[in-house]
């Protein structure tokens, strides 16, 4: 295993999703196309797929955290762009802070602040 590379989020609408991802991200698409978009985060692909038939409520089982370097203020940033709260901010130990929001299709973003993890290149 060499990590993780995509996360990818299923919306029903892929012109207004690539708009509201990529203000909510800062940064805009690399590859745009009719049945995908990628985004460019850091170094890690967040992708986005059309789903015209979205099921009437979404998995909670899996989350994708990515990284900030303040969860408060990217949590409010995120609520202040259309976001929902689904976690609050919180601390999980030591420095470490989590929380979740979902995006207008309902998909949750995790966001972790996390000192201590560090992206091994090879």
């Amino acid at each position: 295993m060499l990590g993780l590379r995509t996360t990818i989020y299923k919306v029903s609408d892929l012109e207004k999703a690539k708009k509201w991802y990529t203000k909510a991200f800062e940064v805009a698409p690399y590859f745009d196309e009719p049945y995908y978009v990628g985004f460019n985060v850091g170094g890690f692909e967040l992708g986005l797929q059309p789903d015209e038939e979205t099921p009437a409520k979404k998995s909670e089982n899996v989350l994708s955290y990515w990284g900030v370097s303040d969860v408060e203020k990217e949590f409010q940033r995120l609520i202040d762009l259309g976001a929902t709260s689904h976690e609050k901010p919180t601390n999980v130990g030591g420095e470490l802070m989590v929380a979740t929001v979902k995006c207008p299709w309902d998909n949750i973003i995790g966001i972790i602040y996390n000192p201590y993890f560090k992206i091994e290149t090879q």
